[in-house]
């Protein structure tokens, strides 16, 4: 293409902002729909997230998948069946790489290009301006719809302790290597998954490991009855336990395999299983146990070489890791568009569709209890085929749209009872397929074959 400061009408394409996981399969799939497809990558790559050479990657070199491989894996591109049942970031990302050689998938997208704003237009249409990440001209080009798969972990969420503090200080989105813990004396700040992963790391290489949490919660191993845990949980699910039952299943397999945790100084969980998001660790309470991490509560603010603790006492870490999450980020969005309240939060049908703009979407927000590949594919296909719906049959796309608007949220959102921005996404991940099943029943073409 030229570079003009006109606006160049891309006709019925369709933008993709992003190429990790969540973007190569919007592009798949909206291709096989029949869309042509521009995809905006603001890195030289593909693999989002999982490419930890990228700048806003938060993968660092120990990373592993906490859901199995069979529950991580795109349902049209399965994973080599050699691989472990966890398998390490370097192979995620060999196997986004792969999709998107074995789906041709690297043509629609323009690399090293970053879009700066996305806005309406009328009739369903949005304009689309982006310019290189190295800088220059900015360009500007129409296009039928929008599907946004920035993804959700790469904005640093920071915690906000009053006082300074004079030793090193990073979010856990810049730690990359243990070799910046050997021999120090570290203090790990969050009590998710990234956060007891890291501690373990720290006990692994650091000379003193203090592990900060402000509540409780329930800590499960990867591994029950000789079986990955989320295989388990999804084999529960698929019979539709109760949930009081399978709550009481829960409580006695970790009782039966990890313990009474306040046995290590850890909080009580303050909630019953399932309600907040799993933390699946079974070398935490091994090193807890082994003196080589030691849990302390909230912090409450920092006094220049001191750390002090909820409880009044204080440390002295060299370095601290705050591994408070990420926040959602669309700053090349109104937030209107996506009905962002002040707290940062969309409020999206399905986590994906946006409930006043119906040819934008948002694809992978969403944070279940098992891999987001299958969640993301049937997404992808859901948005597919609701843009072709409008195409060919308006009357009826609008009719699913105003029924899908009365949904209630309990109907494929995870209850949960930790008031945290952690949880906003959660979603049961059976629950969650079954109603975008339903909602590709009703999208399907007139006269299909149920």
């Amino acid at each position: 293409m030229q570079d003009t400061p006109d606006i160049a009408d891309r006709h019925d394409a369709v933008c993709v902002v992003g190429a990790g996981g969540s973007g190569l399969a919007a592009i798949k799939n909206l291709r096989e729909h029949g869309f042509a497809v521009d995809c905006y990558e603001r890195d030289t790559s593909v693999g989002g997230a999982w490419n930890w050479r990228h700048d806003r990657s938060p993968v660092y070199a120990g990373t592993h998948l906490i859901s199995s491989r069979p529950l991580t894996e795109f349902p049209d591109f399965p994973m080599p069946d050699s691989w472990p049942d966890y398998p390490h970031h370097s192979q995620l990302l060999s196997y986004l790489e792969r999709y998107a050689s074995h789906f041709g998938l690297g043509e629609h997208i323009w690399f090293g290009t970053e879009v700066v704003a996305v806005t309406p237009v009328g009739d369903g249409r949005w304009d689309v301006t982006t310019r290189s990440t190295g800088g220059g001209v900015e360009r500007t080009q129409r296009y039928a719809a929008v599907v946004i798969a920035n993804g959700h972990n790469w904005s640093p969420r920071r915690p906000d302790i009053p006082g300074e503090f004079r030793g090193q200080l990073l979010h856990a989105g810049a730690y990359k290597d243990p070799a910046q813990l050997r021999g120090r004396k570290v203090l790990v700040v969050g009590g998710g998954n990234t956060g007891c992963d890291i501690a373990v790391e720290a006990a692994q290489q650091a000379g003193t490991v203090w592990h900060s949490t402000r509540r409780g919660y329930w800590y499960a191993p990867k591994y029950v009855l000789g079986r990955p845990a989320d295989q388990v949980n999804d084999l529960l699910l698929k019979w539709r336990l109760p949930l009081r039952v399978r709550q009481w299943l829960y409580h006695w397999t970790v009782r039966l395999t990890v313990g009474d945790v306040t046995r290590y100084g850890l909080p009580a969980p303050d909630h019953r299983p399932y309600e907040s998001h799993p933390v699946i660790n079974s070398q935490l309470v091994y090193y807890l146990g082994h003196g080589r991490i030691t849990p302390v509560p909230d912090v409450t603010r920092f006094d220049g070489a001191s750390v002090e603790l909820a409880d009044g006492r204080r440390i002295e870490p060299e370095m601290v890791i705050t591994a408070t999450g990420y926040r959602p980020s669309f700053d090349f969005l109104a937030p209107e568009l996506l009905d962002i309240d002040a707290d940062g939060r969309p409020d999206l049908h399905l986590h994906a569709f946006a409930r006043k703009h119906p040819t934008l979407a948002v694809v992978g927000l969403v944070q279940g209890d098992a891999g987001v590949f299958p969640l993301v594919h049937w997404q992808t296909v859901a948005v597919a085929r609701w843009l072709r719906l409008r195409d060919t049959d308006p009357v009826r796309a609008a009719a699913v749209q105003q029924k899908e608007s009365t949904r209630p949220l309990r109907a494929w959102s995870r209850r949960v009872v930790v008031p945290t921005p952690r949880h906003w996404f959660e979603v049961d991940h059976v629950d969650y397929l079954r109603t975008l099943e339903d909602l590709l029943a009703q999208l399907e073409p007139a006269g299909a074959a149920r």
